[in-house]
């Protein structure tokens, strides 16, 4: 089983959470299609919901603040400094849409966007580390951004998290995966995750990182979530992208949260 107890190494992708309109209806959604334990966290930390898998912490899910803010998912990058990175987002031409500040006993963090519009947090971890368990079903496996221009993003994440990229055959022009910097020629798989263009993406389609959970079934987990509320997805597909998030990966398209 992929657990951790230790905080992620600076650029780490390692916590995800959803800001929903009606976080009771989000609880009994992904309890029944990821199969999570919930344990809230009370009025101090607005009732935020961690979701776990065997125990271990996977994914959040809080109110949506403003009222009208969208529902979405966010992905977080592990840093040592939140500050730093603020910093490092500015310098690289991205925008820190809400500034460094602490979550009690927890940590601290900050909103970012990228210059073309993806929008994503990073976590300076204390109490909380983010994931405890990545790679096993109900938990991260595998996150990518979706960008107008996959070049410039590449030098953005480069400026600010210090990542190499390497491209991915078959997995279409512009795309390629990320990888610390100090990974190369370190055995075993080092990717992080993937970034790639908007191709086959609806007209409009803004900038946007997406996140997958892995599931033991994607063909029954689509099925679940159709049946609790979830659009229904188009198809399931296997993916070429590669690493430990994951090679290959089946994927659900169109069920929320799941890529």
């Amino acid at each position: 089983m992929g657990t951790r107890t230790d905080p992620w190494p600076d650029g780490t992708p390692c916590w995800v959470d959803l800001a929903a309109p009606d976080v009771d209806a989000a609880r009994d959604f992904y309890g029944a299609v990821m199969g999570w334990d919930f344990e809230g966290s009370g009025e101090e930390y607005g009732h935020y919901q961690v979701c776990r898998v065997d125990g271990h912490a996977a994914a959040g899910i809080g109110a949506i603040m403003p009222p009208d803010q969208p529902s979405a998912w966010t992905l977080y990058f592990a840093t040592s400094s939140a500050e730093r990175t603020a910093q490092a987002v500015t310098d690289a031409g991205g925008a820190v849409l809400a500034p460094p500040f602490d979550v009690p006993d927890q940590g601290r963090m900050l909103v970012a966007a990228d210059p073309q519009g993806a929008a994503f947090g990073v976590w300076e971890a204390r109490g909380h580390i983010g994931a405890q368990i990545v790679n096993e079903p109900g938990s991260l496996v595998w996150e990518e951004a979706a960008v107008p221009d996959p070049d410039p993003a590449r030098d953005f994440y480069t400026r600010v998290f210090g990542y190499r990229h390497e491209p991915v055959e078959g997995a279409g022009e512009g795309y390629t995966t990320f990888h610390a910097a100090d990974s190369a020629g370190q055995e075993g798989d080092t990717t992080l995750g993937g970034i790639g263009g908007l191709a086959g993406s609806p007209p409009g389609t803004p900038a946007h990182w997406l996140c997958y959970f892995a599931v033991a079934d994607a063909d029954a987990t689509a099925r679940v979530a159709t049946e609790h509320g979830g659009p229904s997805p188009a198809a399931c597909a296997t993916r070429p992208t590669g690493g430990s998030r994951p090679s290959p990966t089946r994927t659900v398209q169109r069920s929320p949260s799941l890529g």
